[in-house]
């Protein structure tokens, strides 16, 4: 084989090693144990959402990426998503069969950005700390 051929099977090697690693990375490195965490901040989902209607930037310096309890009332179950106060989107590893709509709930999970287009507050890993 020529020095080209080897070079050419080498960059396409080190491509395809560093997109795994990526993928994997976006797929599974952001899990945390976040039942094993501390909660950073506990608040009332009407609260951090006037925080981030405020100053995006301020509150997002603030929750991002911290684990945070957030007491609301379920206005829509869809799947593995619960929606709190239509404003809160708490994406759960497991569905829970134990909640209703209507229902007051304090949900731990992650702060993984705002859309501040829908107005609408993201949070992944999260569960049910109180009925």
């Amino acid at each position: 084989m020529s020095k080209k051929i080897k070079l050419i099977i080498l960059i396409v090697a080190v491509f395809a090693l560093a997109g795994v690693i990526s993928y994997n990375y976006i797929m599974h490195g952001g899990e945390r144990d976040l039942a094993a965490e501390k909660t950073d901040f506990s608040v009332t989902s009407a609260f951090i959402t006037s925080e981030f209607l405020g100053d995006i930037d301020a509150a997002n310096k603030k929750y991002l990426e911290n684990a945070v309890a957030i007491k609301g009332k379920i206005t829509a179950l869809n799947g593995k998503e619960v929606i709190l106060d239509e404003a809160i989107i708490c994406s759960f590893k497991n569905q829970d069969l134990s909640i209703k709509k209507g229902q007051t709930v304090t949900v731990k999970g992650r702060i993984v950005g705002y859309d501040d287009l829908m107005g609408e507050l993201k949070l992944d890993q999260c569960f049910i700390i109180k009925n």
